[in-house]
């Protein structure tokens, strides 16, 4: 492969950025347990994406799911 292909094919794999995360990757990015996580995926509690076996969360729909259920104040 030339250096020319070798590069290109290094700056289209820089730009794509992950959609999906693990559970334990969301544990760590909203301070919960995984244990908690799962209990909330078992009940519906938190969005998330089946993909086959595994549990994957939207970064996006996480931010949205932290916005919605987060106490205002009241003044």
């Amino acid at each position: 492969m030339s250096d020319q292909r070798l590069k290109r094919n290094t700056e289209s794999t820089e730009a794509i950025t992950r959609r999906l995360f693990t559970i334990s990757e969301v544990a760590q990015y909203t301070g919960l347990s995984v244990d908690t996580l799962y209990t909330m995926v078992s009940q519906r509690r938190i969005p998330y994406v089946k993909a086959g076996r595994l549990v994957k969360f939207d970064l996006k729909a996480i931010d949205t799911w932290i916005e919605r259920h987060s106490v205002k104040p009241l003044s």
